[in-house]
């Protein structure tokens, strides 16, 4: 579903008219802002599988430093690996690797091990590696990065919509005060049954992920 068929799916379940525009009226404009809230918590509860991406990084010979381009600063990793030299990467502490790059001189050799380390002008998340690249390497971050806040109308969400849509709608009831239907604590009780159940039927594709944080 769009930003805008999320907003009007919420006003439907609120008994008020839908809009053209998420913008189109002040409550309208604030269902929109429950619709984003409720995606956020919905992307934080698993590492959903339409979430994921693979940052691709390409090393220079004596460069420690790089940036993950795309990857801003709110996300999970799975996985990193060298795929030149077929190895997996390490992720160690920011403390291990401060004392590897800056006590004497640091090897050069086949980057195996990196650290998360502070942010580039643009807000993405910088990398150190170790050893210091001596060459041309390509390493791959598989991430789980969440969705940007939904702004445009035509902008189709990429978590479940339905989990969306009852998310912002206990929201909205909380907001407004009991109107003689569902009552604020029912509709959240029964968005958190239906996030569980998502969140157990994505799980049993994916062995690695056997938890259920919700």
């Amino acid at each position: 579903m769009t930003y805008l068929e999320l907003v009007n799916d919420v006003l439907v379940r609120l008994r008020e008219s839908t809009v053209s525009t998420v913008g189109e009226t002040t409550y309208s404009s604030l269902i929109g802002k429950f619709v984003n809230d409720a995606k956020r918590q919905i992307e934080d509860s698993y590492s959903w599988n339409v979430l994921s991406q693979t940052i691709t990084v390409t090393t220079t010979s004596g460069t420690s430093s790089y940036a993950l381009t795309g990857a801003g600063q709110k996300f999970r990793i799975n996985d990193a690996i060298n795929t030149t030299s077929v190895i997996t990467l390490d992720n160690t502490t920011v403390a291990d690797m401060n004392r590897k790059l800056n006590f004497g001189t640091p090897s050069q050799s086949i980057p195996s091990e990196f650290c998360f380390s502070g942010v580039d002008g643009s807000g993405d998340t910088k990398i150190d590696l170790f050893p210091v690249p001596n060459g041309v390497y390509t390493l791959l971050f598989d991430l789980t990065i969440p969705q940007a806040n939904l702004s445009a109308d035509g902008t189709s969400v990429k978590v479940l919509d339905y989990l969306v849509t009852q998310s912002a709608y206990a929201r909205a009831l909380i907001e407004r005060g009991e109107d003689g239907g569902t009552n604020s604590n029912e509709a959240y009780a029964l968005f958190r049954g239906m996030l569980s159940d998502a969140i157990a039927m994505e799980s049993t594709r994916y062995p690695e992920d056997n938890f259920v944080a919700v």
